[in-house]
């Protein structure tokens, strides 16, 4: 089932990782910055999911170094920024054209 969001706790079900390996992760990788709610919660999208999934294939079974797998991010496309920036901007397009809908 593709959700929105995902919190924490779904992200380790799904993965398997624990919630301490993902917060680790997203002070290593740029591109792993979920958004957070005003009390803390964190939101992971799906792309995060997909980037968490790689990032254990890369870690885990190829068996590359975390500066490694930093490299092989920039090489794959990887941007610096966190993948949320446009996340929210797609969310606030979409917003946008529903408030506009049902305005008219």
């Amino acid at each position: 089932m593709t959700k929105l969001y995902y919190k924490i706790g779904e992200v380790c079900e799904i993965t398997g990782l624990r919630p301490s390996v993902l917060r680790f992760w997203e002070k290593e990788f740029k591109q792993l910055r979920p958004s957070k709610s005003g009390g803390g919660q964190r939101f992971y999208t799906e792309k995060h999911v997909e980037l968490v999934r790689m990032l254990m294939k890369m870690l885990y079974e190829e068996k590359y170094t975390i500066e490694g797998a930093k490299k092989k991010l920039k090489g794959l496309g990887g941007e610096d920024e966190p993948c949320d920036k446009t996340e929210s901007e797609a969310v606030k397009a979409e917003l946008i054209d529903i408030l506009k809908f049902l305005n008219s």
